[in-house]
């Protein structure tokens, strides 16, 4: 490779593994399920569907256009299309936010491989409810094992990124992406044969509109926003790396239907197992770490090698679907570190390895020894986790779909979804709407409501 050339996916499967792999997380597994359930069941997938079309599927064919005709990194990105202007600092936050979401997701990725470790060893055997939650309590407040999980994942990330984009990234994806869906067609099955199970499963197909309400929108709104991973620069940096032969509108597509049917399939994991033992799933870690542990133990309680293999394949496919975003978010900075200020890619990647190691160990002790330290009333891994979430993502999705959809000269936009007029876009029109004024006016109205400045 010269100087000047730049490393490309191989692959149409890889391009779209590689994507689907940045979009596909843990909020599919527990987040999800946790939002379908608060707001109707399948009233909320059909809302959330709607969603992802409407909002979720415009900003990612923007991202993907960004990269692909800039081929740079998300900051360099915004530089090119947008010379002598303050646009470049979109890019620069995507790469911010893309660095300290690591940094606090890896404490999270890592408390799946010490779970993984105690479905293997059969620790959760014989467990009553309350000694789930005093392990999981004694676990995440010790000093030193979640810092050492996540130490370990952020290594296991490097190792992929520094291979490159080819023989890293994409060689992963397609061994991780298959694997991960084998590993939910065999749970689901698992799950929804359990006794009782018939209930989770019409909880998820029968839809209640009764439960209906103006946050239900606005809830899977910020589901589609954040599962797809639009406005940290994953999906605009990932771009760089396609070909020119790469249908935008298809990837996207097709990332955002792998996207939902993960989540979906994890509603079929979860529910049927849930109802069965009369257990409805909670928010957050609790449901993950707490809740479906003690499920496994009650539902197949009569199978004790069953619940082993549930529980250790279900812990697998956790850790799984975090590597898959951590490899991207790691990408981003990596990235943008090896172009704009030209250290080698294996420079760059250890740079961000150690940073993202440093902060978050404190992310993992500021729910351990140093709670007590906080900024706004906030512990650092809440903070991180605030600032990102509720403001940084927001506020980079409504950008890009400015950009895109305004400043952007039409020719370039028309000229990236068409590839260069040899694909039809009847829609082209309806995506251009969609960006001017649907993606803006939704992403600000889920921005007013998350930091309640106006309850809707």
């Amino acid at each position: 490779m010269t100087k000047n050339e730049r490393a490309n996916f191989g692959s149409k499967l890889g391009v779209i593994l590689a994507s689907a792999g940045s979009a596909v997380g843990l909020g599919n597994i527990w987040r999800f399920p946790y939002e379908t359930g608060n707001h109707g069941g399948a009233a909320f997938i059909l809302i959330y569907m709607g969603c992802v079309i409407l909002l979720g599927l415009p900003i990612m064919i923007s991202e993907f256009l960004i990269g692909r005709r800039s081929k740079a990194n998300t900051a360099g990105a915004y530089r090119k299309l947008a010379p002598g202007t303050h646009w470049h600092w979109v890019g620069r936050m995507g790469v911010l936010a893309g660095f300290l979401i690591l940094s606090y997701y890896s404490v999270i990725a890592g408390w799946t491989l010490e779970y993984i470790v105690q479905a293997a060893t059969d620790s959760f055997a014989a467990k009553s409810s309350a000694d789930f939650i005093a392990s999981f309590q004694q676990f995440t407040g010790d000093s030193w094992r979640p810092a050492l999980w996540m130490a370990v994942f952020l290594l296991a990330t490097h190792f992929i990124i520094a291979k490159g984009v080819e023989k890293g990234i994409e060689k992963s994806s397609k061994i991780m992406m298959p694997a991960l869906f084998i590993i939910i067609l065999i749970l689901v099955g698992c799950s929804i044969s359990l006794p009782g199970a018939g209930s989770g499963i019409e909880f998820l197909l029968k839809p209640d509109f009764g439960k209906v309400t103006g946050t239900t929108f606005l809830s899977a709104m910020g589901q589609a926003f954040f599962s797809l991973s639009l406005g940290m620069g994953c999906l605009c940096t990932y771009a760089s790396y396609f070909g020119k032969e790469t249908n935008l509108t298809k990837t996207a597509l097709s990332v955002g239907a792998i996207d939902t049917f993960v989540a979906v399939l994890a509603g079929f994991i979860i529910f049927p197992a849930a109802f069965s033992v009369g257990i409805r799933p909670d928010a957050g870690p609790s449901l993950v770490f707490i809740t479906l542990p003690n499920v496994f133990q009650q539902a197949f309680g009569d199978l004790p090698v069953i619940a082993y293999l549930f529980s250790v394949m279900f812990y697998l496919l956790l850790a799984m679907a975090a590597l898959t975003s951590t490899i991207s978010l790691h990408e981003v900075v990596t990235a943008y570190l090896h172009e704009e200020f030209k250290f080698t890619r294996g420079k760059a990647a250890r740079l961000v390895t150690g940073g993202c190691i440093v902060i978050g160990a404190l992310c993992s002790l500021s729910l351990g020894v140093l709670k007590d330290i906080t900024v706004f009333g906030l512990t650092l891994f809440d903070l991180f986790d605030f600032v990102t979430a509720k403001l940084m993502l927001p506020i980079g999705g409504l950008l890009i779909s400015v950009f895109a959809g305004w400043y952007l000269d039409k020719r370039i936009v028309k000229s990236e979804i068409t590839n260069d007029g040899s694909l039809r876009m009847p829609v082209y029109g309806l995506l251009i709407f969609l960006l001017k004024y649907v993606a803006p006016i939704a992403i600000s109205l889920i921005f007013i409501h998350e930091l309640g400045i106006l309850k809707l």
